[in-house]
């Protein structure tokens, strides 16, 4: 029997596809981490050491060995510091038969403690994160901790930053003790699985499907989809990826079954099969172009912001993950036939950008110019609320 090590985090791959766990064990070389993940990790940091106040006083156990936790120390600081009755505890480690967990708040309650599991995102409702919540509850009463509690701690999408932080405003605690009667249960479930997934050394063949997606994008896509046509199903444009796997399911993978299937292919789809199957050139709808240009009017400005989105507010006004405009692009015409120009804006670090990319823009752009964006419902929106907000 192979000896299981899972971390929370691996647990909740396990979770998502026993696949994720035997690849990250017999093939770990194959993983592509994926950017945006990368982020999320980096903010969820961020709002993890904030959180850490959330309750008052702390003690952070955390110890690093190099780039490293010291795993082992952690664990004895955590019992060091629950024989103390410490108030809170932040990281509080322990493990148990080769399944660790770091508690992001750990808080003494009612002759027990109570388990915080902090998030970055404002839905608590998510699946994965009752599973990460049993996890780590069931780790902490293996090793003899009488839970009191389990809770959720994410971002409220409806706080208003007003100049100060307010904590227990900015975060949302749902407790979800009651729903771990149900989840429990599977822990052990799951652990079982891993067991006889991980003792064998030939790959598990499981096909792709919505897991590979949901809830995270899997680091091991392009290893687990390596035998599909090039193209196939998946590089269908505008189309959701659980459409696409409904079709991958029904053995629409190539384009050339999905051009003989009239439900898979609708106009603008049957418009990227035929052209990539018959290798002819880009298709241009010369009509409907002209007769877009002729309701333009000089002179003529095509807009483009770049915003920034942090889940913790820095301006007044703002929300957790409101989209912030601190960069524009203006390219311009003044008349038919005449020179392309350009203007830009790039806001000043550490400020808010609002009110003077606003400034900018109006003295930029003149009255009844006609204004073009690739994307006009993200510009508009962008204008309404930047001036809803800017102080």
């Amino acid at each position: 029997m192979t000896t299981l090590t899972l971390s929370k985090s691996k647990y909740c791959g396990l979770w998502q596809c026993p696949k994720i766990a035997w690849l990250q064990k017999y093939k770990p070389e194959q993983f592509q981490p994926d950017e945006k993940l990368t982020g999320q990790m980096e903010t969820g940091s961020e709002v993890g050491a904030l959180a850490r106040g959330l309750f008052g006083p702390f003690t952070d156990v955390t110890v690093r060995k190099g780039d490293r936790l010291d795993l082992p120390e952690m664990i004895r600081r955590t019992t060091e510091e629950m024989a103390k009755e410490t108030p809170v505890i932040c990281e509080a480690s322990f493990s148990f038969q080769g399944l660790y967990c770091a508690v992001d708040i750990l808080r003494r309650e009612d002759g027990g403690w109570a388990v915080y599991e902090v998030k970055s995102s404002t839905h608590p409702e998510k699946e994965v994160y009752l599973a990460d919540v049993a996890y780590q509850t069931y780790v902490l009463m293996q090793c003899g901790v009488r839970v009191t509690g389990t809770y959720l701690v994410t971002m409220n999408n409806q706080y208003v930053f007003d100049g100060t932080l307010q904590m227990d405003e900015m975060f949302r605690v749902t407790d979800v003790t009651a729903e771990m009667a149900e989840q429990l249960p599977q822990v052990e479930d799951h652990i079982a699985l891993a067991q006889e997934f991980l003792a064998k050394e030939t790959e598990p063949l499981l096909p792709l499907s919505e897991r590979c997606r949901r809830p995270y994008e899997c680091g091991f896509w392009n290893y687990c989809a390596r035998e599909l046509p090039d193209p196939s199903v998946f590089d269908l444009y505008r189309v959701p990826f659980v459409k696409k796997i409904a079709y991958y399911e029904r053995g629409l993978v190539s384009y050339e079954a999905l051009r003989s299937d009239p439900v898979a292919s609708d106009h603008i789809r049957r418009m990227q099969i035929d052209h990539a199957l018959s290798k002819r050139e880009d298709q241009i709808n010369r009509r409907r172009i002209r007769e877009f240009l002729n309701g333009l009017s000089y002179p003529l400005y095509f807009l483009d912001f770049e915003t920034v989105q942090t889940a913790i507010p820095q301006y007044l006004g703002t929300k957790p993950y409101a989209q912030i405009p601190f960069q524009y692009s203006l390219h311009f015409i003044e008349r038919e036939g005449g020179e392309l120009m350009h203007k830009e804006f790039l806001a000043e670090p550490e400020c808010d950008p609002r009110r003077p990319l606003a400034e900018r823009l109006c003295r930029d752009i003149p009255m009844g110019a006609c204004v073009t964006a690739y994307n006009k419902a993200f510009e508009c929106t962008r204008i309404k609320r930047k001036t809803l907000y800017a102080q």
